[in-house]
């Protein structure tokens, strides 16, 4: 059976049926960090809308263009993507329960819950979750979803790409997180549509790097473990229908350390006066490992998710931390 492809006309489309909320965020610049990287970058930000992270655009299209009558779904997730399913699902009447590690992300966990998901705390890490998950899903009969495996949710990622291309057109170069990969294939797939000479460079945590590994060798390869302070891209098994998406969507995958993910982190505070998360940041983290290769370059990133808490702002803020 071979793979359906991410489709330019599904992306496009996909704006007429994602929730508005979601829709033409905010591009930001910063004249000193252009400055200082000898480039011109935009950023678009994914982080003002209301669970803070791009995942509603994926999430709210695969409930408007596959579902129709209410019924019960049920996913694995590090906490964004099940906030978007959650988000959706209540809207339109179905009934959503995520599975989640015992070790997720507090806040993000309480998100899911406060838009109505039922959240089943299972397993060390995401994809122990997602195993846990599938059988629960498979012996109700119920609907499951999964984060990366359906064109829907990559093509509604993808509807950020069209706002970038019309917004700052003729970009070199496009730095985007990956994790489950919806987001650098269905970016990737408009732009590979709209702007062909436009480099797609993916970029994966050092310590979860089943995705870059995967896309190296052209198959998929497990890790025995996903370390990074970068929860929502802490993957250790790929999902195929990503990976061999990305063989026609991404030019290059670059692996970052925490390090440098928390340098990009405390630059998008500096100076665009943002708290992102690590995974929201990993983008910018990959061009600072390589940004005088793009010098003069216009380029972009994503900033994909804000959902820290308070013991992640006081560490990785100190400057936010109150005054005693």
């Amino acid at each position: 059976m071979s793979t359906p492809e991410l489709s330019p006309a599904r992306i496009l489309e996909g704006r007429n049926l994602i929730d508005p909320t979601f829709l033409q965020s905010a591009i930001r610049q910063s004249p000193d960090l252009d400055r200082m990287l000898g480039l011109s970058l935009w950023m678009k930000n994914e982080t003002e809308n209301p669970i803070r992270s791009f995942k509603g655009r994926g999430t709210s299209l695969l409930v408007a263009r596959e579902l129709r009558a209410p019924t019960s779904l049920v996913t694995a997730s590090a906490g964004n993507f099940g906030q978007g399913l959650a988000y959706a699902g209540a809207r339109a009447g179905h009934d959503v329960t995520v599975f989640a590690a015992t070790n997720a992300n507090s806040f993000k966990i309480e998100a899911m819950r406060r838009l109505g998901a039922k959240v089943v705390l299972h397993g060390s890490d995401l994809d122990a979750a997602k195993d846990k998950a599938r059988a629960f899903a498979a012996e109700r009969g119920l609907r499951f979803v999964e984060d990366g495996a359906e064109p829907a949710i990559a093509e509604g990622a993808g509807t950020i790409a069209v706002e970038l291309s019309e917004e700052a057109p003729g970009l070199d170069a496009l730095f985007v997180p990956l994790g489950n990969g919806a987001l650098a294939t269905g970016m990737g797939a408009w732009l590979k549509h709209a702007s062909p000479t436009t480099r797609i460079v993916a970029v994966a945590a050092s310590g979860a790097p089943c995705m870059a590994k995967s896309f190296a060798e052209g198959r998929d390869v497990e890790t025995p473990a996903a370390d990074t302070i970068a929860d929502g891209i802490a993957v250790r098994v790929p999902v195929p229908f990503a990976r061999e998406s990305m063989a026609g969507t991404v030019d290059e995958v670059l692996l970052v350390s925490d390090d440098l993910i928390l340098q990009a982190m405390s630059l998008l505070h500096r100076h665009l006066g943002r708290r992102i998360e690590p995974a929201g940041a990993v983008g910018l983290a990959g061009l600072l490992m390589c940004h005088r290769k793009y010098t003069g370059a216009r380029v972009a990133t994503v900033l994909c998710g804000a959902n820290l808490t308070q013991e992640q702002i006081e560490a990785w803020f100190p400057q936010d931390r109150p005054l005693p």
